[in-house]
């Protein structure tokens, strides 16, 4: 049996989701989902508190790598004592992925030669793309197809009950600095008959001044903080006390989705997301939705 190191959250998903979990060896400290692949070994690190602020975050991503430091690490010890066939990376996104140098360099010096498969996806298709090879890489192309198969199903009936209107939705991925999603995120809105403004397919994440936001006149507001919770997101908003910020959260109907769950990693989950994202906007929430009340803010 392959065994395969997992050094991100979404790639494990896709592994459980092709029914392979039991040829996971290993996965990144981040890795949550399943639920039964929780007890597997670590072999990824990071000395950013995850407790910090938001801005304190921000700041510690873009200061480590000139610092000459990894935001994320490998435990190459544990990682040859584990003897992998498979490790899988990506390459979208430094603050989810050990850097593609490090993992290509740690598995030429392994004594049993491991292959390195970086997942690459910008958009909803690359995701598909990244289900298919490593569907390929385990041996399983045919339930890569069937998965991709159904997913796009889901998203195509998505696309055939479009909203009467077309809803301005300004999609925020971080709140200090604000950042509007992008890669994924506009298609997923796109599907179920809305706009994500500010953005678009397959595009970085971009960030933007609260005026700047307000500008885009949107009707909604969706909070979908990567790798936060709704609890944390809850959290992170109540910290806001930009003006600027207030405003918009009192002016706009705003909701939050668990983005760590259902719109920050790119794989199965994704077209979860998406039907929350319609939930939120019918005013109709669900498990991982949740509305924001103004006065909470004030």
């Amino acid at each position: 049996m392959t065994r395969v190191i997992s050094l991100l959250p979404a790639a494990t998903e896709i592994v459980a989701a092709l029914g392979q979990s039991d040829m996971l060896v290993a996965i990144s400290h981040e890795c949550d989902y399943p639920e039964h692949i929780r007890t597997l070994p670590r072999v990824t690190t990071t000395s950013i508190d995850v407790n910090s602020t938001s801005r304190e975050i921000d700041t510690a991503v873009r200061s480590l790598p000139e610092a000459g430091r990894p935001v994320i690490a490998l435990e190459a010890d544990q990682i040859r004592e584990l003897a992998p066939d498979l490790i899988i990376t990506q390459s979208l996104c430094e603050v989810c992925a050990v850097s593609d140098g490090e993992v290509y360099r740690l598995a030429s010096l392994l004594s049993r030669t491991a292959q390195v498969l970086p997942l690459e996806a910008g958009d909803l298709g690359g995701i598909w793309k990244d289900i298919q090879k490593i569907g390929h890489a385990l041996g399983v192309p045919e339930a890569a197809e069937m998965l991709v198969h159904e997913l796009n199903a889901r998203v195509e009936q998505l696309r055939s009950e479009p909203a009467h209107a077309v809803p301005r939705v300004l999609c925020l991925e971080w709140l200090d600095p604000p950042y509007l999603a992008g890669h994924w995120i506009p298609e997923l809105v796109a599907a179920i008959g809305a706009k994500a403004v500010g953005t678009q397919p397959g595009a970085h994440s971009v960030r933007f001044s609260w005026p700047e936001l307000i500008a885009l006149e949107p009707d909604y507001v969706v909070v979908m903080l990567c790798g936060f919770d709704i609890s944390r997101a809850r959290v992170e908003l109540k910290r806001l006390n930009d003006p600027d910020a207030l405003r918009l959260l009192h002016q706009v109907p705003t909701w939050i989705i668990d983005g760590n769950a259902y719109t920050s990693r790119p794989g199965p989950r994704v077209v979860d997301g998406a039907v929350r994202i319609r939930s939120a906007l019918l005013g109709k929430p669900m498990i991982g939705v949740e509305r924001w009340e103004p006065a909470v803010v004030c």
